[in-house]
């Protein structure tokens, strides 16, 4: 019966040749499949290996667990059920909760939370200036000056203090009625 492991921690440099003549010591494995980020291409940095029978994928388990290859060190494990794992805490991808599979309406489907695709963002910038045929300057806001400027270096004389009668501090007289 055939047994298959989960190898993590693979650098992303790997490849599936030299992860089988790594493996290859303890048994050559039936199948390897490295699988690949949907978007960018990229390996994902683990790999699950298939050997054709359970004491080959023990003694797998028990020389590579920890073990350095190309740098890293591995975490080799048996790989459980997608049920056994529990849920995620990931939110599902564009091809839908199930790796490999995508959605009955193709992988555009399930992009969007609820209801029908929203229509595309605009760009920032993209449309504002089409429609404008000059170019406005750049700079400082003009600053438009109304009135009379005053300057320190005027010519003119300073005006004359105007002498004012104090009435608080002047002596309070009676008022004398004046002479009609």
């Amino acid at each position: 019966m055939a047994v298959r492991l989960f190898v993590g921690n693979l650098p992303y440099g790997a490849t599936e040749a030299e992860l089988r003549e790594h493996l290859s010591p303890v048994a050559v494995p039936t199948q390897i499949m490295m699988p690949v980020d949907r978007e960018t291409g990229r390996p994902r940095g683990f790999a699950f290996v298939e050997f054709g029978e359970r004491t080959h994928a023990e003694e797998a388990i028990r020389r590579f667990d920890g073990q350095p290859f190309m740098g890293r060190s591995l975490s080799v494990s048996e790989a459980r059920a997608r049920e056994d794992r529990g849920p995620s805490d990931r939110p599902a991808g564009p091809a839908g909760p199930r790796f490999g599979r995508p959605l009955e309406g193709g992988p555009a489907q399930g992009r969007g939370s609820f209801g029908p695709p929203a229509p595309p963002r605009r760009q920032r910038g993209a449309g504002l200036r089409k429609h404008k045929t000059e170019p406005r300057p750049k700079g400082p806001i003009p600053i438009r000056a109304g009135g009379r400027l005053f300057d320190v270096e005027d010519n003119e004389p300073a005006p004359e203090p105007v002498d004012f009668e104090d009435f608080a501090t002047s002596a309070s007289e009676p008022d004398e009625p004046e002479d009609l």
